[in-house]
Order: C-alpha cells, then structure tokens, then sequence
C-alpha cells in the first residue's frame, strides 16, 4: 500500500526550476535513497512530502492519518529539557497509564477500601488488569530500555543525556533529534543526512534498525555504504527529474552507468566516475566475502593500477610538478586527554610518501584531537612529532576556518600560496575544479554566497591543489555530493604525499585507505592494513 504519492508534481522559485513532472509511490516497509548533486532540490523535495512547501504544478498525496516524522541535517530540536527528556515525552501514554497504575496500587493498599463490601475493590481490579495487557500493547515496561538503547547507540554518555539541549553542541544535538524520530517510530520516516556526526558503529547501528524498521523510509545520504545496507531503491533527481533505481546504491551505479550510455552525458566525465564506482563495488563485494592478502592486493590495483582515463590523466598533469620526499613525519610516544584518562598514549607511526591512513574509532576517543595534534593546534601531553625538511601539512579543518567569504570560488582556490594552480595549466585547473562541480557562473561567485556543501568543496579543492606534502582531513564527505566525493576519491589516489583522513563513510575508507589507525576509545590505539570491507 502506498502511503505518500506524488503526482505530476514541479517546483519551480522565479525562474528557477527545482523538478519537473515528478512521480513517485512511496510505500509501507520501502525504504528509499534520495541521491543527486548539491542544489538539486533534495531538501525541497522532502519539505515537499512534508507539506512545508506547495508544488507549482501536481499534487503530494499522503494517506489519511499516516504520521509523518523528518529529521534534518540542520537540528530543529532546542529548548532546556535534555535528551533523556525529550525521549520520555513521546511515551505519555504510557506515563499517563502507569500514573493510573500507581494511583489503583495506592488506593488499594489504603484499609477503608473494604467498606463497600468490596464493590471498589472488584472495580478497582477489573480495571488495573486492563490496565495491565494495556502496558504489555503499547510496550510501556520496556521504554526506558528503548531510550538507553537509543541514547547509547548513537554514543550518548551519561553526562550529555542529562544536559539540557540547548547546551549540546550541533552535532550532538543532531544526534538527539535523530534519536527522537527514532524513538518515535512514525509511518514515514524523511531522514535528511542521518549519519553526519556518527561514528563507524553508530552508523552501522542505524543502518541495521533501518532494515527491520516495518514503515516507509525516504532517506538523503551521501554515504555510499549505508545506502548500500539500509535501502532497496534509489531515486536521484537529474535535469529536475525523478529516476528510479532498484536496489542499493551499488546497483544503481551498475545500472546508471548502462543508461548514460544511451543518453547524452549532462556532465564530461560521469560515465568514467561510475566505472571506478562499479569496480571498486566489485572489489568490495569481494573483499567483503574474504579478506586475504591476495584481495587486499586486488583492491589496491583497482585503487592505483587502473588503464588511464581522463579524469586521471587531469589530475596526474596537476600533480605532474609535485615533488615529495619519501619520509615525511615520525610521530613518537605521542599521548593527549584533557584531564582524566588520556585520549591516546604512547602512540607511534610515521608517514611516509604514499601512505594513505585512516583513523577510525567511537565518537569521543581521540581521532580528530590525533589530527589537532598532528596539525599543530594542540600540543602533546608528552611525545614528539618531527616533521621532516621541506615537509609541509594542510589542514581541512583550517582551510574551511579561514576561507575568506569575500572572495571569489576562483581567485580563492587560484591564488593561495604555493597552489598548484601557478604550475599547472589552467585549462587543466579550470576542468578539475569543473569535475568538483562548480560552474563557470560559481567560479566567479563570492563564497559567503555559497551553501555549506559548495564551500566545502571549495576547501577541498584549495587542499588537493595546495601543493602540501600531507594532506590532512576529518570528515571530508560530510557535505560533498556523491559526484563530487568520487573526483576527491580520485585525487587522493594519484596524490603522491601522504593522506591522514578521520572519517566514518566506509565506502570512502575502503577505496582511499591502505592503513586504519583504529582508536578503542580507552586510550589504546592500533594499527593495521586496511582490507578493503571496512
């Protein structure tokens, strides 16, 4: 039974069209992946099916009485109640139910209950069995078993349950609003972004509840792996259109790579990111199924050894000029915490030209205060980084601190020191940054005018062009597009430095990684080869 449809629907804002003719069926126990560019309308379409905007032309029908619950990448939860609270509200039934129970306890237990010859009391019982089997329907023993799950999965401790929510920080507020619908359970579920601020084991968590979840499921993402486990369909909006996918994502790379065929391409270079998205699916199938050495070294191949394409003769021209030496830093004894236990202690690796290693662990233990360390923002408890001569960082996290809103998409990634930008053609410059999505009429646009994904992009493509030896990044996919995801991907294997990259998109993990630092959350930290089925 389909529960939400969509009719004809266009939407269009001045001259601006977002879709145009789109249907869509969305029925119960569907689970569906919404995919396209930045801009494309993704956030439009689910306050679309939300009511909160009206189509130009068509109709958004939703059944009558089908509950509908939205969570969005930018939290709408505020207010001085906490986590734990705002949990416990959706369950007033049940409070309502036990406030009954414990008020027929109460009276029952009081001596002047009999003096009615013990009509009351047959009431009075008659009425807390009812109340009984109404407890046992509405799951009224086990909620605050639910909301632990919930709070704990998504790495809630016992400090940040009980702040109010307004003194979370956003991400952690994300992730108690995202625990809210969860907990809520409507028919529909519109999830904008859910795995942004998750760690690997959150994610993973979320994906498996997803897949028994028995209503309807509309969900954004750019995290390839989880679209992969959590639908079994895909829908991407392309030239204002809705088009239809069966499966996870990995099928719907296999099969928009043989529809491109049969079009004209809308984008240079697409149909070439989808071969490497189809190999490297592959790849990962296999890697997945058995992770001996002989695969790992297969995926390698697919990572480096691939016939060259344009895409990679583009970057390869750009990186043509990069000279990096073999023995770029030594990271020894290294420990850091901020009061109490240390984060990580006695830590030791070094990076050498070509390595590519991901930092992997729960949310909290350490990864992005490793790469402040390792950067230079923070210092060490106690250990030593040695940064060898003529090695040079650049810091993801800095570049989108210091991007200068008044300038231009253009001159900003152009005219950054040491870019290379000033060696490289710039018709070659000018089709790299093409391949990151940014138009002729971007290029020219200030960035305080930008989205939060197109900034970072912008920063992105200042990192992989600033002429550093090691590039350092935490979380980079978090506002990319899968397109533009892929072209960084790219990058990254033809950079000849080394890559530091903390991330919990495993499908990014598996094609980029050939080493995982994987921190325990209790101060240790261990190191070992990346197999590619993260």
């Amino acid at each position: 039974m389909s529960l939400i449809r969509l009719n004809a629907v266009s939407m269009q804002f001045d001259d601006k069209v977002v879709l145009r003719d789109a249907f869509l069926k969305l029925r119960e126990g569907e689970r569906v992946g919404l995919v396209g560019r930045n801009g494309t309308g993704k956030t439009t379409f689910l306050e679309l099916v939300l009511g909160r905007k009206e189509p130009t032309a068509g109709t958004v029908d939703v059944n009558l009485g089908v509950t509908i619950g939205y969570f969005s990448q930018f939290s709408e939860l505020a207010g001085h109640r906490s986590a734990v609270e705002e949990l416990s509200e959706l369950f007033a039934d049940v409070h309502a139910t036990q406030a009954r129970l414990d008020a027929i306890g109460e009276r029952l237990a009081e001596p002047s209950l009999m003096d009615d010859g013990g009509d009351e009391m047959t009431r009075l019982l008659t009425e807390q069995a009812e109340l009984f089997e109404r407890m046992d329907a509405i799951d009224g023993w086990s909620y605050e078993n639910t909301i632990d799950t919930v709070l704990t999965r998504l790495g809630f401790d016992a400090e940040r349950r009980v702040l109010p929510v307004d003194q979370l920080s956003g991400g952690w507020r994300n992730r108690a609003a995202l625990a809210r619908i969860l907990v809520q359970r409507p028919d529909v579920l519109l999830l904008d972004e859910p795995t942004n601020f998750l760690d690997l084991e959150g994610v993973r968590w979320i994906e498996s509840w997803l897949q028994s979840y028995p209503g309807a499921v509309l969900v954004v993402s750019h995290d390839r792996q989880f679209l992969d486990g959590a639908v079994t369909r895909i829908v991407e909006i392309e030239n204002h259109r809705l088009h239809e996918y069966e499966g996870g994502y990995s099928d719907y790379v296999h099969a928009k790579q043989s529809r491109i065929k049969t079009i004209e391409r809308q984008f240079a270079h697409e149909e070439e990111l989808l071969a490497y998205e189809a190999e490297a699916s592959d790849a990962r199938r296999q890697a997945a199924k058995d992770k001996s050495r002989g695969l790992r070294r297969k995926l390698a191949d697919i990572k480096k050894k691939q016939a060259p394409r344009p895409v990679d003769q583009i970057i390869t021209s750009i990186y043509a000029d990069l000279h990096v030496s073999d023995n770029l830093v030594q990271v020894e004894g290294l420990t850091k915490g901020y009061g109490g236990d240390p984060l990580f202690s006695d830590l030791t690796f070094s990076l050498h030209r070509g390595d590519r290693v991901a930092v992997v662990g729960a949310n909290g233990s350490g990864k992005s205060t490793l790469l402040d360390v390792l950067t230079q923002v923070t210092p060490p408890d106690a250990g030593q980084i040695t940064w060898k001569k003529n090695s040079t960082f650049v810091s993801y996290n800095q570049v989108v601190a210091e991007l200068d809103l008044d300038d231009t998409v253009a001159h900003a990634v152009s005219a950054a020191p040491g870019t290379l930008a000033f060696s490289a053609t710039k018709k070659n410059v000018t089709r790299f940054l093409t391949m990151l999505q940014f138009s002729e009429m971007e290029l020219r646009q200030k960035i305080g005018t930008l989205s939060g994904g197109q900034r970072a992009r912008v920063a992105i493509a200042q990192c992989l062009l600033s002429g550093a030896s090691v590039i350092v990044l935490d979380e980079p996919t978090n506002h990319l597009d899968l397109t533009s995801a892929q072209v960084m991907e790219r990058a990254l294997a033809h950079f000849p430095g080394a890559v530091v990259v903390v991330s919990h998109d495993r499908y990014f993990i598996d094609k980029v990684a050939h080493r995982l630092l994987t921190f325990d959350g209790a101060g240790g930290v261990e190191e070992s080869a990346a197999t590619g089925a993260l």
